[in-house]
């Protein structure tokens, strides 16, 4: 791997820092999200005909390391959109999805969401059973999603249903994706609390909601390939290890100012082999992710490999999180609000919103399943 910049990468770092200089830290969202919209930073390595920055992928790698490094906020707050809804309609919408869909997205307008898992097929997706049946220029959607990610904030869903029934045993058959507007008659969304008082998940339940088939994504038939494509740019990973970076070293600054036996417990050897096993694997991570962007450089595509990437975030951020409580001992057990909460309870509020991490994106059982069947070749039965 030579990931030695050129003098225009290096250039594109200096504006990136220059930026971040002046910019930072930002007392008004709403200008710092102008101005790096402005900059096109924002679905920076979208083509420049639908919005984006037109970027390298290099250049995306720097943007987003140096963001990460000095913990600026995001690059736009309609973060499905950005992840998945947005390189999907890149590559399956049609010229008229794209003008109607893409703007809204970059200029942080809309909240999207995700309409994929469901009660019943576990970590299964391509079993999934609700229903979209053609009645002539409307699918009628009836079913159920669960884990549904902001779809208590969502304007729009991105859904996945089946249209024809499995055959032959392919499940990935007969799957469409559908654009749905969540007003839409018919659409019940139900809050799932976890127990920080979070509400980033829900039930969403529907019933006889009527979409326009102009608001179908790619052929019918052709939901798994567009989820498929949407998921490998959702786990890149290329500023993960940074953000982690930077949790680890708010838990080593925990262990300093935490005392046992008036010596700061940093000192434990037993404290210092735990975060020392953190650091290991986001090491790890980091040279996963190095080998990612070569691949990417390469024109080689993202496949499974990137699901551990994935294990290994859902695992760290809630092993972090109750360390650090682990670490308070008994201020442990007081949260934001109460006067003994140390940091203002923000590790208690981490390790009880575990599902947030770890339901996101596809569970643990998820990603080693496609670690064990798709990279080690297990059987599976």
């Amino acid at each position: 791997m030579d990931f030695d910049l050129t003098p225009e990468e290096e250039a594109f770092r200096a504006e990136v820092v220059a930026f971040l200089d002046e910019n930072l830290p930002v007392k008004d969202m709403r200008a710092w999200t102008r101005k790096v919209r402005e900059k096109r930073w924002v679905g920076f390595s979208w083509p420049k005909e639908v919005g984006g920055g037109g970027g390298t992928l290099m250049q995306q790698a720097i943007l987003k390391a140096e963001m990460a490094k000095r913990r600026a906020p995001a690059l736009g707050t309609c973060f499905m959109g950005l992840a998945w809804v947005g390189p999907g309609l890149i590559e399956y919408g049609t010229a008229e999805q794209k003008q109607r869909f893409i703007p809204d997205i970059l200029d942080s307008k809309v909240q999207w969401c995700t309409g994929y898992s469901e009660p019943d097929v576990g970590s299964d997706l391509a079993a999934l059973q609700c229903r979209g049946e053609r009645d002539g220029d409307h699918y009628v959607v009836n079913g159920q999603k669960i884990w549904t990610s902001l779809a208590p904030f969502a304007d729009w869903m991105i859904l996945l249903v089946r249209t024809a029934p499995m055959e032959g045993g392919n499940k990935h058959a007969g799957i469409t994706c559908l654009l749905v507007h969540m007003k839409s008659e018919g659409i019940e969304v139900r809050p799932i609390e976890n127990m920080a008082g979070g509400r980033m998940f829900a039930e969403v339940f529907f019933t006889n909601v009527r979409v326009p088939v102009d608001q179908r994504l790619g052929a019918e038939g052709e939901g798994w390939a567009v989820t498929v494509s949407a998921l490998a740019n959702e786990r890149s990973s290329i500023s993960e290890v940074e953000a982690l970076l930077r949790r680890l070293d708010e838990l080593k600054n925990l262990a300093r100012a935490t005392r046992k036996h008036g010596r700061p417990v940093l000192e434990d050897p037993a404290v210092r082999r735990r975060i020392a096993h953190f650091e290991t694997v986001i090491e790890g991570m980091r040279l996963n992710g190095l080998r990612f962007l070569t691949k990417q450089l390469k024109g080689e595509p993202l496949t499974s490999e990137t699901s551990v990437n994935k294990l290994h975030r859902a695992t760290l951020e809630v092993a972090m999180a109750d360390f650090a409580l682990t670490l308070q001992g008994p201020a442990a057990a007081y949260t934001k609000g109460a006067e003994p909460a140390i940091e203002s309870g923000k590790w208690q509020q981490s390790s009880l919103s575990w599902p947030d991490t770890v339901i996101g994106g596809g569970t643990p059982n998820i990603q080693k399943n496609i670690i064990a069947e798709r990279i080690l070749g297990l059987p599976k039965d």
